[in-house]
């Protein structure tokens, strides 16, 4: 007796098996509360988002970026609190009451979590809460409500057809004075850097500049792999931002930081530091 014998597609196989994958990897969002070790009227309560780990293993691991972060940054400061959110946005917004500051590490685009979420985000904003924002959490849509809550709460925003995401090595020679970059040296490292930063006139302070290679420039014009602006910016050698603090006007801090694609980048202590210290800097506000 003979079977029958079908055919998929291998690419529908593969389709499939990465919808799959990626269905079992989704888990439900859950919420880990570390209390401060020392009480201290003068600490902070700093609340940890991650989004979904969305790429394979080494890169946009969110979930152990903000485990990393978060312990790290207890370790440095015992009389913060700190609250790590796992897989998306919480359910019971009352995890963000008192806090100073939300550090972000999630995917963005039109999956970005602030975007169902902007009336609590907004008002967040208003009460002059701090936020950093790390990687693909930077892109919101373009002109969108999302982007004007971007713009408003770190002063940039990564923005399709306009910014462009390589992978390059940059080389951070020349380091401004400012609280972020205390005891951070010039380093170099491989990153999936944006530059060419969407931003607002005015209270931005580039904290990451680098002169990008004409390697960036080698794909073809594309909403995230290049423009002619960009292309004449990196053709003049202009030095690209990679990553800056913000001071909003009505008050509040921000801080953007492109890179983090790769997990193990976490291990360059200047690279840590830094966004650690950018931390500290929008959660203590004068």
């Amino acid at each position: 007796m003979s079977r029958l014998k079908t055919s998929v597609p291998s690419g529908l196989c593969l389709i499939a098996l990465l919808a799959l994958l990626l269905g079992c990897q989704r888990e439900p969002v859950s919420v880990q509360v570390h209390p401060a070790t020392i009480s201290d009227p003068d600490g902070a309560k700093v609340i940890f988002l991650a989004g979904p780990d969305s790429h394979l293993p080494g890169a946009h691991e969110h979930t152990a970026g903000i485990e990393l972060l978060s312990n790290t940054l207890r370790q440095r400061q015992p009389t913060f609190e700190t609250v790590n959110v796992y897989g998306g946005w919480p359910a019971d917004e009352a995890v963000f009451d008192g806090a100073d500051a939300l550090v972000m590490y999630c995917d963005g685009g039109e999956s970005h979590l602030i975007s169902n979420h902007l009336a609590t985000f907004n008002r967040l904003l208003a009460e002059g809460m701090g936020v950093v924002a790390l990687h693909y959490c930077v892109e919101v849509p373009k002109n969108s409500p999302s982007s004007e809550s971007m713009l408003n709460a770190i002063g940039g925003y990564f923005e399709t057809w306009w910014s462009v995401n390589p992978h390059w090595t940059a080389d951070y020679t020349d380091l401004p004075n400012h609280p972020i970059t205390r005891q951070i040296q010039p380093f170099s490292m491989l990153d999936e850097w944006y530059f060419h930063i969407r931003f607002l006139d005015r209270g931005v302070t580039p904290i990451l500049r680098a002169i990008a290679p004409a390697s960036t420039m080698e794909r073809k014009n594309g909403p995230h792999s290049g423009n002619d602006v960009t292309r004449h910016m990196v053709d003049a050698g202009v030095p690209q931002v990679t990553a800056w603090a913000y001071e909003r006007p009505t008050g509040g801090r921000g801080f953007g930081y492109t890179g983090g694609h790769f997990h193990a980048n976490w291990e360059n202590a200047h690279a840590r530091e830094l966004v650690l210290n950018a931390i500290e800097w929008v959660a203590i506000t004068p």
